[in-house]
């Protein structure tokens, strides 16, 4: 069994609050800035067909670099491939905290979620 990571921007309250609600579990995890450490298009795709989640589930649609890009109106459309490579070029862009551990992916921090995919 493969250990947990966890992509988080230690900036951002919900990633603080995930990190903290893992802490508490005795959750083992190795925690990976989103930023300087954002997964490549590869494994961001590999992570989007594990979850069976949409393409459009890992942006981070409240922030600036979103809005920015204007991707509102295209992230609906783009396939798997072209969102992979979008979300590899600005780890911000990434929704977080973004937790994967073997068939478990976890997008966003929603603590029912959380409590019912990693049965603590």
């Amino acid at each position: 069994m493969s250990s947990a990571r966890v992509y988080q921007y230690p900036p951002c309250s919900t990633c603080r609050k995930a990190v903290k609600w893992l802490e508490t579990r005795g959750l083992e995890f190795e925690s990976l800035h989103i930023v300087e450490e954002t997964p490549d298009a590869g494994t961001l795709l590999d992570i989007m067909k594990q979850s069976g989640l949409p393409p459009r589930s890992f942006f981070n649609t409240s922030g600036k670099r979103y809005r920015e890009l204007g991707l509102k109106d295209r992230v609906g459309t783009m396939s798997a491939e072209e969102a992979a490579e979008i979300l590899a070029g600005d780890g911000m862009l990434i929704k977080r905290p973004l937790y994967i551990k073997d068939k478990v992916v976890l997008v966003g921090f929603r603590e029912a979620q959380w409590e019912a995919n990693l049965k603590v």
